[in-house]
């Protein structure tokens, strides 16, 4: 049984960092394309971050690139999001999620496209 359990997250204000970490177990993790989810309260939830399983490729939506980077190590099964000069708006729950791949194929950033989900590490931004 694969699982993903995150931490890292916590309360800081406007300009700050934080780095989340995601342990995967279970499973052979260089069969994953990783990547970094967000839900805050009241909205869907939203792609953050994917790192192919080489740990070279990346991708990132407009409303954090330049200030969140994704990474992985191979050798530990661990997944991590560098999130640098925080907003409010990055409030949420940030979840961890896997991709099984044997191929190939393009990253997704639709939710329901990933096999397995953490429970979810809250951040909090105050202003």
């Amino acid at each position: 049984q694969v699982r993903l359990v995150e931490s890292g997250g916590g309360l800081v204000q406007a300009g700050d960092s934080l780095r989340l970490s995601c342990a995967v177990s279970g499973g052979t993790f260089t069969n994953y394309i990783m990547a970094w989810f967000r839900q805050a309260p009241g909205k869907e939830r939203e792609f953050v971050a994917a790192i192919r399983r080489n740990g070279v490729t990346t991708t990132y939506p407009g409303s954090v690139k330049g200030r969140f980077t994704i990474s992985r190590d191979n050798a530990k099964s661990m997944s991590y999001l560098q999130m640098n000069s925080l907003k409010p708006d990055d409030t949420a729950v940030y979840y961890c999620a896997a991709d099984f791949t044997m191929a190939y194929r393009p990253i997704s950033v639709t939710p329901g496209e990933y096999d397995y989900w953490g429970q979810g590490t809250q951040v909090t931004v105050s202003s």
